[in-house]
């Protein structure tokens, strides 16, 4: 039988278990531009909460509980480590020890300046989207802490190409393409898209 819920989904996005399906929050959500719509809602609250004061966005507490902002209206694994393998990202045994890593990897950056403010922030998500800690929403999890640590930098927020990336489009398909370069150590793309 098909779900206009689910059925929707695009090659860039990360399908959901039916053990993950099931937690959806709000019963009156029946397709997917009500989900994205209500996603959307929720993650507008989480960007103004984050940004109202200095957060420390190189701790994994702040992370798991920025997802949970993001998302605690909608899913209701909004802000737990997925505990299912995906076609993306590592395995999920590995999502804690590889979170600390980056963590600790980026604040190496940081105090010694190994890259410009913009390219720590641009690896510093790209490794986030690559661990891929979350059911879903880990790119725009990524997104948004790659901007507040740009602004903690000093820099200005991203643009990441100034639309859209949950709609399967022509923006959203060359954001993708950067992160796979990315994936082959070429940051460039990436580091160009977040600030076209």
């Amino acid at each position: 039988m098909s779900d206009p819920l689910f059925d929707a989904e695009d090659d860039a996005a990360t399908p959901l278990t039916p053990d993950e399906r099931a937690q959806l929050i709000p019963t009156y959500i029946t397709t997917r531009a009500q989900l994205n719509e209500a996603e959307q809602a929720n993650i507008a609250d989480a960007d103004l909460w984050a940004f109202r004061r200095k957060r420390d966005v190189l701790n994994e507490a702040f992370l798991l509980n920025l997802h949970k902002r993001m998302l605690n209206g909608v899913w209701k694994w909004a802000g737990s480590f997925r505990q299912t393998e995906r076609n993306i990202g590592i395995q999920a045994y590995r999502i804690g020890v590889e979170l600390r890593q980056l963590l600790d990897d980026v604040r190496y950056w940081v105090e010694h300046q190994t890259f410009s403010p913009d390219e720590i922030a641009v690896r510093f998500h790209h490794r986030l989207v690559f661990i891929h800690p979350f059911p879903n929403g880990n790119g725009r999890h990524a997104r948004l802490a790659a901007d507040l640590l740009a602004v903690q930098l000093g820099q200005e927020r991203f643009s990441w190409g100034s639309a859209n990336l949950v709609t399967a489009d022509e923006t959203r398909a060359t954001y993708v393409a950067a992160l796979k370069a990315a994936d082959a150590h070429d940051i460039g793309p990436l580091l160009a898209f977040a600030r076209s």
